[in-house]
């Protein structure tokens, strides 16, 4: 199905609105999966004409993905990777983790943005950071279509490295899965339970009762505080 390429067009929007100098396209991949980090890239790549093909790594084969990678992190002026583990997801949620992967990704860069593009409708990032949200943002923007592929490349190839290196996740498919459902990585939790590297707090374990004693439940943060003895912050 044919797509259109994305622009600069939001960038420079954002250029002439704000003055903005150097504008960063963030993007995540590993949100859905069931196992391993939340990987996040933050791209900075000017006003320049992009690779051909360049577009939503989702749109994209994994072979044509794998050879646009080292072709884009030669192009691209800067970019940056931060992940959030599976423990830092289970213990701070999914927002407060990609925030926490976000975050990290963009103080990696050599230079400080001035402005954000997040791709989706939700500003995980938040203050002090400058963000224009752009729903399919990955599809439409030259910096958050680079900075989608290098994520999506850099996390598939970890969890690969993480199945083949380790006797625990042998048997997960996580070459093949990266971590997401199938029925292969279903059938090894059924058989082997989770490992250190699966999310414990993620619902898939509601439907393993063999393991589902494992899961952790996050305690918000007023619960926390009136457990504790704390005071909550509400002011009469």
């Amino acid at each position: 199905m044919p797509y259109e390429p994305p622009t600069h067009t939001v960038e420079r929007s954002i250029r002439a609105t704000t003055g903005a100098r150097t504008v960063a396209g963030v993007d995540e991949v590993g949100r859905g999966a069931w196992a391993g980090p939340v990987t996040v890239c933050a791209a900075i790549t000017g006003l320049r004409r992009p690779p051909e093909g360049l577009t939503d790594s989702k749109l994209l084969t994994p072979r044509r993905r794998a050879e646009l990678d080292p072709v884009l992190r030669n192009w691209v002026t800067a970019y940056a990777l931060g992940d959030a583990s599976p423990q830092e997801i289970d213990d701070l949620g999914m927002t407060a983790a990609l925030r926490l992967a976000a975050v990290r990704a963009l103080e990696g860069l050599p230079v400080r943005p001035d402005a954000v593009i997040l791709d989706g409708k939700h500003d995980y990032l938040g203050v002090p950071w400058k963000v224009r949200t752009v729903i399919k943002g990955d599809q439409s923007c030259i910096a958050v279509a680079a900075a989608s592929v290098i994520a999506k490349v850099h996390r598939d190839r970890m969890m690969a490295e993480l199945g083949a290196a380790s006797e625990d996740c042998g048997d997960f498919a996580f070459d093949a899965n990266a971590g997401y459902p199938s029925p292969v990585h279903r059938a090894a939790l059924e058989e082997r339970g989770p490992t250190a590297h699966h999310r414990l707090s993620w619902s898939y374990l509601d439907g393993l009762p063999r393991w589902q004693h494992l899961k952790k439940v996050r305690i918000s943060a007023e619960a926390a505080a009136l457990e504790s003895g704390g005071q909550l912050g509400f002011e009469f």
